[in-house]
């Protein structure tokens, strides 16, 4: 499939669904307090597609702008004062403050619970993971500086057990936020347990598109694989000059080969620059040009010649998959949920006083480009990138900005506390304010977005 046909549809797939999931939260909870429901509309703007179901006529629209969705209730908007007296009772606005408020929770809510239930299923399914064993770590990095050495394996991260690669990162992105440093237990390739103090302070706030558990200098343990050829791609660079399945690529130019990560390492870095392949077939050696395709990923251009290794086989003992019985994964998912919830609301509290740069925030555009790499990786890869986005969705909805359900609920705090709704005028400002703050936190994230895509 083109890649950019995959990518549009793994992106609007994903809208979709948090879309529909957080506006079926306030549509359900409506309904079941007793409210009427006009309009259920996924998208903004005109209707495309406009139809009538259910014993309150309710409609349910496809807006022009997909960018978001909403659910109109009966003593909402302009029409607020021309409720028909025989149908006051079901007007949201005459409902109590305390039902108004799980009204608006609701939807917020529903993603978070979109995010446990997915959560909950892939731990049950299982996931095959990569322990947390280290490579060699990048010169002057604050890896090197630790100590960290070929095939260390972390058991450890300030003192949180660690069973995965993903663990271990999870673990290193939550200290960066509060820590300068933090302590890594890990065990050498002789079985012999030590400790490392390993600096974070560099990589709170990376350019963007990079890495920080890359910019600390931390690898992936690489194990030898030889450079011999499995499947040729039709069509590609590497079909085009001529390779076949089971060459072995003996050099690159005057670089001999020694694995086939130094292939990979060459024809990433030369997009659109002819090569020069040294091939060994059946005793003899020949020379062929090859020039890798451009392509784009992680923000940044690549090449590709359409070429994968041979199965190497590789040590099973770097791959573990990690499952749980259905209470316990249920529990883990929740805690999952919880603790990527309260990281981002640690996030977005340092970038306010400035301590993280703005440019940690993304956009439409680089979440785009996620849902597409992550649809690419396998359906597992998927969902548990939906998840993501789905709890960072609730909880960017329960920031306290007017237009926001936040904003909403600290209206509704107010009004309890003055024992009367705010008026007109103060919430006219506040809807102001609400639009001007979104409006310049859209145009960071896709500065951020667009930064990514076009480096310097």
């Amino acid at each position: 499939m083109n890649n950019f046909l995959l990518y549009a549809l793994a992106f609007a797939l994903l809208l979709g669904v948090l879309i529909i999931v957080h506006e079926f939260g306030h549509y359900a909870l409506a309904r079941l307090a007793g409210v009427k429901v006009l309009r259920f509309s996924l998208g903004f703007g005109r209707p495309l597609f406009l139809w009538r179901a259910g014993k309150d006529d309710t409609e349910w629209a496809i807006g022009a702008i997909p960018l978001g969705g909403y659910v109109q209730m009966l003593g909402e908007g302009d029409d607020a004062d021309e409720v028909p007296p025989d149908e006051a009772h079901r007007s949201f606005n005459r409902q109590s403050v305390w039902k108004r408020m799980a009204i608006v929770a609701a939807g917020p809510l529903a993603n978070l619970a979109l995010a446990i239930v997915v959560y909950w299923g892939l731990f049950m399914y299982g996931m095959e993971e990569l322990r947390p064993v280290l490579g060699p770590p990048v010169a002057g990095s604050a890896a090197e500086q630790a100590g960290i050495r070929n095939g260390d394996r972390v058991l450890k991260a300030g003192g949180e057990a660690v069973e995965t690669w993903a663990d271990l990162r999870w673990a290193l992105l939550r200290r960066m936020v509060e820590q300068d440093s933090v302590e890594l237990e890990l065990v050498d390739e002789r079985q012999k347990t030590g400790f490392r103090r390993l600096a974070l302070s560099e990589a709170r706030n990376p350019e963007p598109g990079e890495d920080p558990v890359m910019r600390l200098g931390l690898r992936l343990f690489r194990p030898l694989i030889p450079a011999v050829l499995g499947k040729i791609t039709p069509g590609s660079a590497a079909a085009a000059a001529g390779l076949r399945p089971g060459d072995v690529l003996a050099a690159i130019g005057n670089q001999p080969v020694a694995s086939w990560y130094d292939v990979v390492r060459a024809v990433r870095e030369s997009p659109g620059v002819p090569l020069l392949f040294k091939v060994q077939r059946g005793g003899q050696t020949l020379s062929l040009e090859i020039t890798p395709a451009p392509a784009m990923s992680g923000g940044r251009e690549i090449g590709r010649i359409g070429a994968s290794v041979a199965d190497a086989g590789g040590p099973d003992d770097l791959l573990i998959v990690v499952r749980h019985a259905p209470l316990p994964a249920l529990g883990k998912a929740a805690w999952e949920v919880w603790d990527k919830s309260l990281f981002s609301l640690r996030m977005v509290g340092k970038m306010l006083t400035g301590a993280l740069s703005w440019k940690n925030i993304s956009g439409p555009v680089t979440i785009a480009d996620y849902a597409g790499q992550s649809a690419r990786l396998g359906l597992v890869h998927y969902l548990r990138f939906l998840a993501l986005v789905s709890l960072s969705l609730a909880v960017f909805n329960l920031l306290p900005v007017p237009v926001l359900d936040g904003g909403h609920l600290l209206y509704y705090v107010a009004e309890i506390a003055r024992g009367r709704p705010l008026s007109d005028r103060c919430l006219m400002i506040g809807q102001k304010i609400g639009l001007a703050l979104i409006l310049m936190l859209m145009v960071c994230a896709l500065y951020n977005d667009f930064t990514r895509l076009i480096p310097g």
